[in-house]
């Protein structure tokens, strides 16, 4: 119901060691000219799940009959009917387009009823673009959410404490607002759609046990994935109906994803390890806005613990490795590469993970660009360059081909240097925004390179 406003394409290293002689080869400061068009993506490249159904229809419960909190919910609730959603406020350039693509893909991969309206008009859904700051002030944790039988801002304020908008005294879904930045760099306002969207219509939970989807806080996924899509078609089959409990829905799931996921009926099932919430805690006080250096170091390392303790081997447990290095790396880059060459151990053993395994690679790539090896660094970042691509993330795909750069440029290849930087402004416009913020992102990464700037 809330995406948290989590930093996952992180910071890369900050410059670790001094610049060359003069006689090293150099390349030209960032130009201050205008940047090119941004790029945007085109149709989704779904992949179907690859799990049991017994999985799902587990995952399934624990998403639709639980918050966010782990407080229960007595039954599910749905639109009933045929949904509209409309926009207003002063909405972002790259909302209307971004949303158009979201609910062609609910309409053709999740067979639900849904469609825009003018702005005019009553919509079962309204979708209003606000200032981050309007945001902040209402939910100081959270980039964008969504709250039941409201239309604006304004009416969540007065009615925030009201029965109207507790989740938990749902019957069935008839209203739903969705609040998102306006001056939020595309991706972000994206992302919250897809976030938002989903959660208003589906289910209410995230849960850091899965590893393919949007409904986790980890943020690793930031467009609707094809287990998504399955959930989302499920919920919205034909035998359930807003009301039910939770046992009733259980009865007839297996009937359900079996004509849906025929597939998952053969996969092999696995033991369900919960996600206690004091590692949830801490993983938000370590990536979360308000926290002190100290207090976020704290929280990583509490979370690893706790990842250790009850013996973890999946993405979690690499997520944790992930966190610890980031907070520890300005300190001492040495351990946090460890961290992150754990986290990678486990990523390696665990199938569907490639896109986790991205956002390290950014990390132990700058590590062997500030120590000079720029052809370690472009081992590791080519092949997730489509990876980052498939998952339409282009905050992290820039990232990847500017480090790319950096590596090219170490290795005397500065024609493709040049090219590669090039090709990525425009991914990097759609991710990161503005152009200040942009060209603070190369400066960034050049930063990291012991090669002199000219």
């Amino acid at each position: 119901m809330i995406r948290f406003a989590l930093i996952l394409v992180a910071a890369v290293l900050a410059a670790c060691s001094d610049r060359g002689a003069s006689d090293t080869p150099t390349r030209a400061r960032i130009a201050d000219s205008t940047l090119p068009p941004v790029k945007t993506f085109g149709p989704t490249m779904v992949r179907a799940p690859v799990a049991s159904n017994a999985n799902i229809a587990a995952d399934f419960l624990s998403l639709h009959f639980e918050l966010e909190s782990g407080r229960p919910l007595p039954i599910l609730t749905r639109f009933e009917g045929p949904i509209s959603v409309r926009v207003t406020g002063n909405a972002a350039p790259s909302l209307r387009p971004d949303l158009t693509a979201l609910v062609g893909r609910l309409q053709r991969e999740a067979g639900i009823d849904i469609r825009q309206v003018g702005e005019a008009q009553d919509a079962n859904i309204t979708i209003q673009s606000v200032s981050r700051e309007d945001i902040r002030k209402a939910l100081p944790q959270a980039a964008c959410f969504v709250v039941p039988n409201v239309e604006s801002l304004a009416e969540f304020k007065r009615k925030r404490r009201q029965p109207a908008t507790n989740w938990s005294l749902l019957r069935e879904r008839y209203k739903m607002g969705i609040f998102v930045p306006h001056d939020a760099p595309p991706q972000e306002i994206r992302d919250c759609l897809h976030e938002e969207l989903a959660q208003a219509i589906g289910p209410l939970n995230d849960l850091y046990r899965l590893q393919d989807s949007v409904f986790n806080d980890d943020n690793v996924h930031t467009v609707l994935t094809g287990y998504d899509m399955l959930i989302l078609r499920a919920s919205y089959a034909p035998e359930l109906h807003s009301g039910m409990s939770k046992a009733e829905v259980a009865a007839r799931l297996p009937s359900i994803l079996t004509r849906l996921n025929p597939r998952g009926d053969s996969e092999p099932s696995h033991a369900i390890s919960g996600t206690p919430r004091s590692w949830i805690g801490d993983v938000q006080i370590a990536l979360g806005p308000g926290s002190s250096n100290n207090a976020r170091r704290s929280a990583a390392a509490s979370a690893a613990r706790t990842a250790q303790d009850l013996g973890w081997m999946d993405h979690r447990r690499a997520f944790s490795h992930y966190l610890l290095g980031r907070m520890i790396q300005n300190e001492d880059p040495r351990l946090a590469q460890q961290h992150y060459e754990s986290a990678m151990g486990y990523l390696s053993a665990t199938p569907g993970t490639e896109l986790h395994r991205a956002f390290v690679v950014t990390q132990t790539a700058a590590f062997a660009i500030s120590q000079g090896r720029g052809a370690s660094a472009l081992e590791q970042v080519d092949p997730y360059i489509p990876v980052a691509a498939r998952a339409e993330n282009a905050a992290l795909m820039s990232t990847l081909m500017l480090l790319k750069a950096e590596a090219l440029d170490l290795m005397g290849q500065s024609d493709e240097a040049r090219s590669v930087r090039l090709d990525s402004l425009g991914w990097a416009r759609y991710g990161f925004g503005s152009d200040a913020a942009v060209k603070a992102k190369m400066r960034e990464i050049s930063d990291i390179s012991p090669l002199p700037r000219g």
